[in-house]
């Protein structure tokens, strides 16, 4: 069994690591969106597509970058007796809250799957002016919900194999 936690850690982390460096850079993107937009209002006519784009891309850099959030322990936590606590009663804990995560992380993904396909069948578009497709950043947001279960399920493993005097 930790041959299996050791591979899928091995293959679930640095893909999540590799994709959340990538897009920690999306902020540049938004921040050139915005710029556009504030510039566009001020020496042109305003665009109608900045500000629906401005919010795809928050979505993705949101979603993308959260399996890498999660590897790096940059997660919000209420420290007030978690930091004075042993690496084993740590990882019981973790190892415990974390299904909590998974259950949620499964039905967020059901939900979202649900609502892509539902996108794709009937075409589904903006209420706004410039109408773009939402196929899109729902599956943008699909692949980020799974990521996130996979470095949720690999955080379980690192915990129980901690518990078992391990590492991964």
């Amino acid at each position: 069994m930790i041959g299996f936690m050791r591979a899928f850690v091995r293959i679930v982390d640095p893909i999540n690591r590799k994709l959340g460096r990538i897009t920690m850079y999306g902020i540049f993107v938004m921040m050139g969106i915005l710029m556009w937009s504030s510039i566009s209002k001020i020496a042109f006519m305003p665009s109608l597509w900045t500000l629906e784009v401005a919010q795809f891309a928050m979505v993705a850099y949101y979603m993308l970058g959260g399996p890498y959030a999660i590897q790096e322990g940059a997660n919000v936590r209420m420290d007030l007796f978690y930091g004075e606590w042993s690496t084993r009663r740590k990882a019981w804990f973790d190892a415990f809250t974390v299904l909590f995560l998974i259950f949620y992380l499964g039905v967020l993904l059901y939900g979202a799957i649900e609502s892509t396909a539902y996108s794709l069948e009937y075409g589904e578009r903006s209420p706004t002016a410039w109408r773009p497709y939402i196929w899109p950043i729902k599956i943008t947001m699909c692949v980020g919900i799974f990521l996130m279960l996979l470095q949720a399920i690999s955080e379980l493993f690192k915990d129980i194999a901690t518990l078992k005097g391990k590492t991964l």
